[in-house]
């Protein structure tokens, strides 16, 4: 089947989105639609998700596909933001914790699974929040749907920002049907919506949920005005800071650091799988009572194994590095990668999204430009993330891309390069079969012409 062909066809047309409400008795059989459109995306190169990388994720390794294609090149792909997974420190307190407290915490958290590590990493993240009570989650996903289901009853509200990760979503429609989105970063819509429901509804609480780094746009919110609308309407603010904090702001402290919010905001949630060189999340509070509701009434706490030993030793010792002065070091470095990242896709007209952080996204636009350049972009040793419809609006598909501290300014400028290059072949392919159509669907121009979904 040749590009003109295969154009007009599910591998192009179909989206994760066209699967997720199967119909039918069988439950099992009636997954095989999807899977028969993944394996042929998979089949012709056009699945860019589930390989694995075949070295530590450092700033150039070796990457698999699923169908067993392997690469050398570039990693855009990784979240270890200070390449903190390799640093020889983190990779002694690991060694030294499994010999210590051997592999496994063998219980949740109201179970015997805390651990000498895990209880100094809650006074460690205490102490850099400036947020007395700490709760620890075995994953960051755990943390932010914990938190919300633990907190919020059936008769309570939920506003989210538009964007905000799925666990928040998914921890709020697990909560209560009273949920309620507003366009992304709008204080204003937030201030009429939480008008609204206290118009309402004096009787029940209002959770109001934001990101402290939206990593599909790389962009941030007015916390401090948020919390004062919290404040005005009798609502409480979470905050999930699992992209900001470690790699960005004063000392790591991410975006409530930066905006002078540290220990000001009603509830921060994070996870240690980014900067952190871990797996595992948390809550933070300034209530020794939320702290204990959350731990007890938020289910992945508590019926969920407590995080390792190993992995709360890991994040501690990235916790101690991130606020030393090497942290500034390695963010300064990180930031420096990120401009000239930033700057070599301005100087060929393509204006990445958002602003400076380790997340870098590269509007595609046109989903069927999108599959095509990202075959290309792996098979040319670079190896971004490919975002698409679902987890972003139709016409916005996007590379996201992230970078280390342990990248270089020469790999910015030739990822960067590979990845305009693939745009462009991408672009001229499509062209040639659909002349006239790409160009009013591609690119920044075409990203924002879509309604929510």
């Amino acid at each position: 089947m040749n590009l003109r062909d295969q154009l007009d066809s599910p591998l192009f047309t179909h989206f994760i989105a066209n699967y997720t409400h199967p119909t039918g008795p069988d439950l099992l059989g009636r997954t095989e639609p999807f899977f028969q459109w993944q394996e042929a995306r998979r089949q012709t190169g056009l699945w860019p998700y589930s390989r694995s990388l075949e070295s530590p994720p450092t700033a150039e390794c070796a990457v698999v596909s699923e169908t067993g294609v392997a690469r050398q090149g570039i990693n855009f792909g990784s979240q270890d933001y200070l390449a903190l997974s390799t640093h020889p420190a983190v990779v002694e307190a690991a060694h030294r914790a499994i010999r210590d407290f051997g592999l496994h915490s063998a219980g949740s958290g109201m179970f015997g699974g805390n651990t000498p590590p895990s209880l100094q990493l809650e006074e460690a993240l205490a102490e850099h929040l400036e947020m007395p009570y700490v709760a620890l989650f075995a994953t960051g996903w755990g943390a932010g749907f914990g938190a919300i289901a633990g907190l919020v009853r059936p008769e309570d509200h939920v506003v989210l920002d538009a964007l905000a990760h799925a666990s928040l979503q998914q921890g709020a429609m697990a909560a209560t049907q009273k949920v309620s989105r507003v366009p992304h970063l709008s204080n204003r819509a937030m201030r009429r919506k939480l008008q609204e429901l206290r118009a309402h509804d004096t009787s029940n609480g209002i959770l109001v949920v934001t990101e402290g780094l939206f990593s599909m746009d790389s962009d941030v919110p007015r916390i401090e005005e948020l919390q004062r609308l919290c404040h005005e309407f009798g609502a409480t603010l979470l905050v999930d800071v699992a992209h900001d904090l470690g790699a960005l702001g004063p000392r790591g402290t991410g975006s409530l650091g930066a905006q002078g919010m540290l220990g000001k905001v009603d509830l921060v949630v994070g996870s240690f799988s980014k900067t952190f060189s871990s797996n595992g999340g948390f809550v933070a509070t300034r209530s020794a009572a939320v702290r204990q509701f959350v731990r007890v009434m938020g289910g992945p706490h508590i019926f969920s194994n407590a995080i390792l030993p190993v992995q709360a030793a890991a994040a501690l010792e990235s916790l101690r590095v991130v606020r030393s002065e090497e942290g500034d070091v390695l963010r300064a470095r990180a930031l420096e990668n990120i401009v000239a990242l930033r700057d070599a896709f301005a100087g060929r007209g393509v204006k990445c999204l958002g602003e400076p952080s380790n997340v870098v996204p590269v509007p595609l636009g046109d989903p069927k430009l999108a599959r095509i350049a990202s075959k290309l972009v792996f098979e040319r040793g670079v190896f971004p993330n490919l975002v698409e419809y679902p987890a972003v609006r139709l016409r916005e598909s996007r590379f996201r891309m992230q970078v280390m501290s342990s990248h270089t300014v020469a790999q910015m400028k030739h990822g960067a390069q590979v990845v305009l290059d693939a745009m462009d072949e991408a672009r001229r392919m499509l062209e040639a079969c659909e002349p006239g159509q790409v160009s009013a669907l591609s690119g920044p121009a075409g990203a924002r012409e879509q309604a929510d979904v």
